[in-house]
């Protein structure tokens, strides 16, 4: 922060946003003097509009200052959030589901935008507030008028209070709501066909009603926060009326309730801002605490020695939240260029061991070293065909934009793997569009392709984790024959 200057920018922000206020409170005084003064004296207001023409600097300052802080604050907190997004372990992000993490995103923008406004405004309304005070007590009827404003500030500080619980309980129903809904956006061919058309929408129902309820509770909280602070110029004025008929005080009087009603207002808005900024905040600080994480330990790659590839000793893991251990001691070598088979039953522990060789999983103790790089195919549920062109899909793991030596072998590649009918026939051939929104590919095309993306990232290791299961007996003999030719050390996991 305070290398991107934003401490300097909420100095000279208090500044300005203080002087343009203090002229703009003198400019009233001027002209209140100018009106009282029998008969009228034109210097007073000439020094008025004098005075009105000095706060436009201060104010464009104050305003550009404002502007200044929510973009060095708000690239601040995105590029945090992002380091922390790529430092979450993936166990983190399985437990959550893809409904919640996309809550962090949208809750993510709420904290920038609303914590930035709501702190200026609240800002602003305390210098507002004070100043407001200072003028009411030099007024008419000062002392109850300070307790008519201090009772509003209490009630105000109860409404928010509450408006508060409400608000959170309501933030998490909308959120939960939006997890099922992604959740069932990508099961919905499973739902559809498993459940009764009957059952369909009766949860969805539920929660809708239970969300309106919360919505209008919610609403009538903010109702009040909003109008409540308004309710003290009237109360402000009957307290004048019942003052003493001195001219210059009842001005003055009537000048503090209508800025402290002004100041109460704009805090308010304030408040409201900072509260549904905290409320948004539960959601994210996963994500910004995640970016104080230690990095994983990266050190280049030695020279080869004749070493072996991959040394694991005394190799356990074991998954949060669960008391037995996935793997226990595991110790092994690979050595360059070895082609291994690992079997065993489902749930032994294979797809575990992967993530750790290829690093996305840290051992829970043990000593696990990898002389070079390594390169993943996950299972076929953990990959995906993203929403871009056939070649991006097979290249993303290298250089992009690619070259046209890099498109060559990818589309040799693929011809090799038998996926060469497929670019004849897709109309953009490797520029075709596939995914979601594009060209459809079937789950042997798809396993193809998975295979083909890690081949073509060069790496010293190639994990292959239960690639072949959708292919038929020709493409897999086919697959299998192009991994152990072109892979400088393979790992195959299959079932038995």
């Amino acid at each position: 922060m305070r290398d991107s200057g934003l401490p300097r920018l909420a100095s000279l922000f208090a500044f300005a946003y203080a002087l343009d206020y203090a002229l703009f409170v003198s400019s009233w005084w001027l002209l209140g003097r100018g009106v009282l003064v029998t008969p009228i004296d034109p210097s007073f207001l000439y020094a008025w509009a004098l005075v009105l023409a000095s706060m436009l600097p201060f104010r464009m300052l104050s305003t550009w200052s404002a502007g200044a802080i929510a973009v060095s604050a708000g690239e601040l907190l995105k590029k945090r959030l992002l380091l922390g997004a790529m430092r979450l372990d993936p166990d983190e992000l399985r437990l959550d589901g893809a409904g919640r993490t996309l809550a962090r995103v949208f809750e993510s923008e709420a904290v920038e935008t609303l914590a930035l406004s709501g702190g200026l405004l609240s800002f602003a309304a305390s210098i507002e507030l004070l100043v407001a005070l200072g003028i009411v007590t030099l007024g008419a009827r000062a002392v109850l008028e300070g307790a008519v404003l201090a009772g509003v500030l209490v009630l105000l500080g109860l409404l928010a209070r509450r408006y508060f619980e409400e608000k959170r309980l309501w933030t998490d129903h909308r959120l939960e709501m939006s997890h099922d809904l992604v959740e069932k956006m990508v099961g919905h061919r499973t739902r559809l066909a498993q459940e009764r058309p009957e059952r369909w929408h009766g949860r969805e129902e539920e929660a809708l009603a239970s969300y309106g309820e919360l919505s209008r509770r919610v609403d009538c909280l903010y109702s009040w926060i909003q109008a409540l602070p308004r309710l003290f110029l009237p109360l402000g004025l009957l307290g004048l009326a019942a003052a003493q008929p001195n001219l210059e005080r009842l001005a003055v009087g009537l000048g503090g309730a209508i800025l402290a009603a002004r100041a109460m207002a704009k805090l308010a808005d304030g408040l409201s801002d900072l509260l549904d900024a905290a409320i948004a905040w539960k959601r994210v600080a996963p994500l910004f605490h995640a970016a104080g994480r230690e990095p994983p330990l990266v050190e280049p790659a030695r020279s080869a020695t004749g070493g072996p590839l991959v040394d694991a000793r005394g190799v356990s893991f074991i998954y949060p939240r669960r008391s037995r251990s996935v793997l226990e001691a595991v110790g092994f070598e690979l050595a360059h260029g070895d082609r291994v088979l690992l079997t065993s039953p489902s749930g032994g522990g294979k797809s575990t061991l992967v993530s750790l060789v290829n690093g996305l999983r840290k051992p829970s103790a043990g000593t696990l070293l990898l002389e070079g790089r390594v390169a993943t195919a996950p299972q076929f549920h953990e990959n995906h065909v993203f929403t871009e062109s056939f070649a991006f899909n097979l290249l993303m793991g290298r250089a992009w934009p690619p070259s046209v030596a890099d498109l060559r072998e990818a589309e040799a590649l693929c011809r090799e793997l038998g996926l060469g009918e497929l670019l004849e026939k897709m109309p953009g051939s490797m520029n075709q569009m596939v995914g979601d929104t594009g060209w459809q590919l079937s789950h042997g095309e798809k396993s193809r392709l998975f295979l083909a993306r890690a081949l073509l990232q060069g790496s010293d290791l190639l994990l292959l984790d239960e690639s072949f299961a959708a292919l038929d007996p020709e493409n897999l003999r086919q697959a299998l024959l192009t991994a152990r030719e072109r892979a400088s050390s393979l790992v195959v996991v299959a079932h038995l």
